[in-house]
């Protein structure tokens, strides 16, 4: 009932999301009339799309002496910002997706990158730097990731096992508190109070994952809730030299666990996750560009151990505003 709940309210955001473009259509700003009525000092609104395709192709022939394996790596990714201020109301809504797959000769296509992620969130201005804000977040995958492993009866084989899929996991999280933006291209967001629910929809996926840790949910049930003590936000997108821009983001979030499978104990501790995207994004032409990207995660419900991964493409990239 509560993943229910939790769909629903993602989707009515979404759909405010979408409606947001219609709002200002209301109103005829062409005439200046009504436009000098409506505007007031300050009121911006800003917006960024972005659209690309990453193409990477190796081969050789039968003899090459250097070695090598054919392959050919095929990445998409869609980008959208908006951010509209009124007076001291502001509304920012992000969505980034990525996806992509590669092929090596004499195996199965496999996933190389996915993500999706939406962050929708209110702020009211206090001063010209700070500010109090509200928002949400949703954070999963387009496709199911395996975990590939040779064949021990059949060396030629490989057997894949099922490490994640779309809404295993996903995660949403809510959160209220202050932020701190002294430019536009940076700010810091902490929330003295947050609650995140992992959703894990794929009751069988624990028996793959490492530890059967499945994510942090118990085994057998599709949800859980957490309640943050601390979350902390750092964002930066800033072209920081001509057509090189970089944007991450850094979020840590604190709670106080009691979940043997996170922690290992019985006893309640503190529980820290803590996760870093980052891209740079070189322009070389007026369509094409260069694409280095990295995430780090470290979150025991997942893994023991920190995660990294990591990728370079050069692609098309298309984006307005």
């Amino acid at each position: 009932m509560q993943v229910k709940i939790r769909i629903s309210f993602l989707f009515f955001i979404t759909t405010l999301f979408i409606n947001q473009q219609s709002f200002s259509q209301k109103v005829d700003l062409s005439n200046s009339l009504n436009a000098n009525k409506l505007k007031t000092p300050g009121d911006t609104v800003i917006k960024k799309t972005e659209f690309g395709a990453n193409l990477n192709q190796g081969s050789f022939s039968s003899n090459w002496t250097g070695g090598g394996v054919n392959s050919l790596a095929l990445g998409l990714f869609f980008n959208a910002l908006r951010e509209v201020k009124k007076g001291k109301n502001s509304w920012r809504n992000d969505f980034q997706s990525q996806y992509g797959v590669v092929r090596n000769k004499g195996q199965q296509s496999r996933k190389n990158v996915d993500r999706i992620f939406f962050d929708s969130k209110y702020n009211r201005e206090l001063t010209s730097k700070w500010s109090l804000f509200g928002n949400v977040n949703f954070l999963s995958q387009f496709a199911p990731g395996y975990d590939y492993v040779a064949d021990t009866s059949d060396a030629s084989k490989t057997i894949k096992n099922k490490l994640s899929g779309f809404f295993s996991p996903a995660y949403v999280t809510e959160a209220i508190g202050i932020e701190y933006k002294p430019v536009p291209y940076f700010f810091i967001d902490f929330a003295p109070a947050a609650l995140r629910q992992t959703i894990v929809m794929d009751r069988d996926i624990y028996l793959n994952t490492p530890d059967q840790k499945n994510y942090g949910v118990e085994i057998g049930k599709r949800f859980r809730n957490e309640v943050g003590i601390v979350q902390l936000v750092a964002n930066f997108d800033k072209d920081i030299a001509k057509d090189i821009n970089l944007k991450f983001r850094y979020l840590s979030f604190t709670s106080y666990s009691d979940n043997p499978r996170t922690i290992g104990i019985q006893d309640k501790q503190f529980h820290f996750d803590h996760r870093l995207d980052a891209q740079i994004t070189a322009k070389i032409a007026k369509y094409f560009n260069v694409n280095l990207g990295t995430i780090v995660i470290y979150d025991k419900d997942q893994a023991s151990r920190a995660q990294f991964a990591q990728g370079l493409s050069v692609g098309f990239l298309y984006s307005f505003k």
